[in-house]
């Protein structure tokens, strides 16, 4: 057994040149994230003190409304429409990640999950264009048609929307843009499942749908999760293509056919910011503040969800 004084007199390791670069790299980059994102916060902040204090009636875009009446409609069309774009895109995302890693063939897959890749960097003002010009044309008989015969139920109530930039258009289109980021990192997930699982599976006699439920899709829940709140960062944030998609007019409503549709967020703000001064702008920025603590929420929860599953799925 070696004596405390023996271990005293035992030299350390002497850590490589390489090794303390990129110790003191890795640590330097992670206190920078960490005070931008102070940074960020306080100037928010800041700039927001003075919309919050201020009489409603001295800031021209409040017309004489409380700030919150006025956000809240916002701050409802920024969930709803990420939460309906999430709806779709979740399920698709998961398909075409589970075709290219388990089902279609090497060749295929590979060029498959290029396209999907390069499809991420698609701008937004294209995606935008696409959804105002084509699709919004394309959905609206459907809208109609909706409406008419299934305008009992609340999604769909009418009356339809004329030109089709509606809500449930602005989310399709959201979709389409998260669809690639959930796709490419849950297809990553489920090829990091152990071998030994899935032949395990297999072996004892399980089809590979089977396979898939019993062994792949527990292992990559936090992935999932993970590839999830990712989309939905890009949802919530997403500026141009709602704005040149949604046809906003105020108000909370669940219909997601109608012309009256709530605005989100960050297309109010792209779309008033260039015309703002004064008071204006600082309302503009608080409503940012708004969104950045919702966005921080949103990550927090799904952080909380991933450390509670992960111990249960094998991932580590």
């Amino acid at each position: 057994m070696t004596s405390p004084a023996t271990s005293a007199r035992t030299p350390r390791t002497k850590q490589r040149l390489g090794d303390r670069i990129f110790s003191n790299s890795a640590l330097t980059a992670g206190t920078l994230i960490l005070a931008i994102l102070a940074a960020v916060a306080g100037f928010l902040v800041l700039e927001s003190v003075p919309a919050l204090t201020t009489d409603p009636e001295e800031i021209d875009i409040l017309n004489g409304q409380p700030f919150w009446s006025y956000v809240a409609p916002l701050v409802f069309g920024t969930l709803w429409a990420s939460a309906l774009a999430l709806a779709m895109a979740i399920p698709v995302s998961i398909g075409i990640a589970l075709f290219i890693s388990h089902f279609a063939p090497r060749r295929i897959a590979q060029g498959l999950g290029y396209i999907v890749d390069l499809l991420a960097a698609v701008p937004s003002v294209v995606f935008g264009l696409w959804g105002g010009n084509v699709l919004a044309p394309a959905v609206q008989p459907l809208y109609t048609w909706l409406t008419q015969n299934l305008g009992w139920f609340p999604l769909f109530a009418p009356p339809a929307s004329g030109t089709g930039r509606t809500i449930l258009t602005a989310a399709i289109v959201l979709a389409v843009m998260v669809l690639p980021i959930i796709t490419a990192l849950s297809r990553e997930v489920f090829l990091q499942t152990p071998v030994l699982h899935e032949e395990a599976a297999l072996a004892l006699g399980a089809t590979r749908w089977e396979m898939i439920r019993t062994a792949v899709l527990p292992f990559a829940r936090p992935g999932i999760i993970s590839a999830s709140m990712l989309g939905l960062g890009r949802a919530l944030g997403e500026t141009m293509a709602v704005a040149m998609v949604l046809s906003a007019s105020g108000g909370i409503t669940l219909a997601v056919l109608t012309p009256s549709n709530p605005g989100t967020i960050a297309a109010n703000i792209a779309l008033r910011f260039p015309e703002a001064f004064g008071l204006n702008t600082n309302l503009l920025i608080a409503t940012g503040l708004i969104l950045f603590a919702i966005t921080l929420v949103v990550n927090m929860i799904a952080r909380a969800i991933i450390n509670r599953r992960k111990e249960f799925s094998g991932a580590n």
